[in-house]
């Protein structure tokens, strides 16, 4: 692995999807929050790995990282679960990517579950392009090969959660508006807070476009 894989994830990564210089970053952990400043500034939003990565412009527009990270925007949606965190990128399936006192974390959009993905940005740039499991692009691949591209303000949501035994095969994915899935997820995942595992349940689950 090169001693700096963000410039490595920048070398195929798209054009910035925002031309102005970077906004100031929302609060965050202070080095991860200068980290992705400084990343930001080299490319300000942009994706990869075939549309499956998403990192979010510092910027004005609708995705910016700004109003990415309003409450009533999706993220109100999951209450406490996302207390305490920066999202900055997502993966295929809308699964978000965070700055935490811990590191970089992938928060999982069907359960608000944390995982960390490494402890500096270069560390979760290093894991994006060593391991397939962390943006999705293998499966993101095989669903536009068979639907053309992902539309650029969405992401691919199983039509069977994942969480409810869905399976990671494309028959069971379609691109859905990204903030409209993130919307139901979190309602799904406040109600599956802190169930013990095996707990018969029975979901409500809003219909999504």
């Amino acid at each position: 692995m090169p001693s700096d894989p963000l410039t490595t994830l920048l070398s195929i990564a798209s054009q910035p999807l925002c031309a102005h210089s970077p906004q100031v970053l929302p609060p965050a952990p202070p080095v991860l929050r200068d980290a992705l400043s400084a990343l930001l500034g080299r490319r300000n939003g942009f994706y990869a790995f075939e549309a499956a990565l998403h990192v979010l412009p510092a910027c004005s527009e609708r995705f910016g990282l700004q109003h990415w990270n309003e409450p009533d925007l999706w993220r109100g949606e999951y209450g406490e679960l996302a207390d305490g965190l920066l999202f900055f990128a997502q993966d295929v399936f809308g699964n978000q990517f965070a700055l935490h006192d811990d590191g970089v974390v992938l928060f999982d959009a069907e359960t608000g579950a944390l995982e960390i993905v490494a402890p500096t940005l270069p560390g979760w740039a290093e894991a994006l392009l060593t391991e397939n499991y962390w943006s999705g692009w293998s499966l993101g691949q095989a669903w536009q090969a068979q639907h053309g591209p992902l539309p650029l303000e969405k992401r691919l949501m199983p039509s069977r959660l994942f969480v409810l035994g869905g399976k990671y095969e494309v028959d069971n994915l379609r691109a859905v508006d990204t903030v409209e899935s993130l919307r139901v997820r979190g309602d799904v995942a406040r109600q599956l807070r802190d169930l013990p595992d095996g707990t018969e349940i029975e979901l409500r689950v809003l219909p999504v476009e």
